[in-house]
């Protein structure tokens, strides 16, 4: 689900900040961003937004502010690595007759000359803070979640009733169709054989038949199950995500079985709208965990 929550945490010297970001994803995926010397505890991180996350691509940054003057990072010199570019320096000279000009600023700019030392922190300390700062952001997250929620449930049962409407209609209209099968039937024949008497057991075999093969009494049983099912789910407190998904694509099933097995117009236009409501239904469920 699309969310976002952020909050401010201050602990002693330390300051906190957490940001959360969600987009719809099928499943969960968690990118953090956190500084290096807090990185230990990644996993405790991740486990502790997965308990209250469970869908969707996750943005988490997590960052961390001291009020004294003590450098977040330690500059440390590659002295290997210099050694080694100083040895490359006598050669060039000795084999080119280079002059020896290297100043140490240009050093330094030389790849991985300086490496980047986090300070040794006492993580101890930190952790209160820092889970402090992740769970407002996580309070924060959720309840712009909750009122998302409630404005998808809304959308479901409005498009669910629409479902629900054109199901009615097919239902009081199915056996229609074949009495108006068997009167186009009966008064096709007549127009073309005129003064011959119309074979009535051939008539309603060829009825029976198309009866048979139309019927789609099974079809609407099982499309209504689907949605009361897909009610009880939403009244669920779970992740439901996955499975209204799947009544979806059993929903959207049964009606292209109406659509191929109705020979009538009005049916398959029902079918046309449903499937459209349908549509709307699996863009909005992937914002369901």
């Amino acid at each position: 689900m699309t969310s976002y929550g952020n909050s401010e945490y201050n602990q002693d010297s330390a300051r906190f900040t957490a940001e959360i970001k969600s987009v719809n994803n099928r499943y969960r995926d968690i990118i953090l961003r956190m500084p290096k010397s807090l990185q230990v505890i990644e996993d405790e991180i991740r486990s502790t937004v997965a308990y209250r996350i469970r869908r969707g691509r996750i943005d988490v940054t997590l960052q961390m502010e001291r009020d004294n003057s003590e450098a977040e990072y330690d500059l440390e010199l590659n002295r290997p690595l210099v050694e080694s570019y100083f040895r490359i320096f006598d050669q060039l000279k000795e084999d080119f007759g280079l002059e020896d000009h290297v100043r140490p600023h240009e050093l330094c700019q030389m790849r991985d000359v300086l490496q980047v030392k986090p300070p040794d922190v006492d993580l101890d300390a930190l952790r209160p803070g820092l889970q402090e700062a992740l769970t407002q952001a996580l309070d924060s997250f959720d309840l712009m979640r909750l009122r998302e929620g409630k404005a998808i449930e809304e959308d479901f049962m409005k498009r669910l009733e629409t479902i629900e409407e054109h199901l009615k209609n097919i239902h009081e209209k199915a056996p229609l169709v074949v009495e108006e099968y068997r009167k186009k039937l009966t008064d096709r024949i007549q127009e073309l054989t005129q003064d011959v008497d119309v074979d009535e057991i051939r008539v309603t075999q060829e009825v029976a038949i198309l009866a048979d093969k139309s019927d789609i009494t099974e079809e609407i049983v099982r499309t209504r199950s689907h949605l009361n099912q897909f009610r009880l789910y939403m009244g669920k407190d779970e992740a439901i995500g996955r499975r209204l998904e799947f009544l979806i694509q059993e929903i959207h099933r049964e009606v292209n079985t109406m659509s191929a097995k109705a020979s009538d117009a009005s049916i398959s236009g029902r079918t046309v709208e449903m499937k459209a409501e349908l549509e709307k239904l699996r863009e909005q469920v992937q914002n369901v965990e």
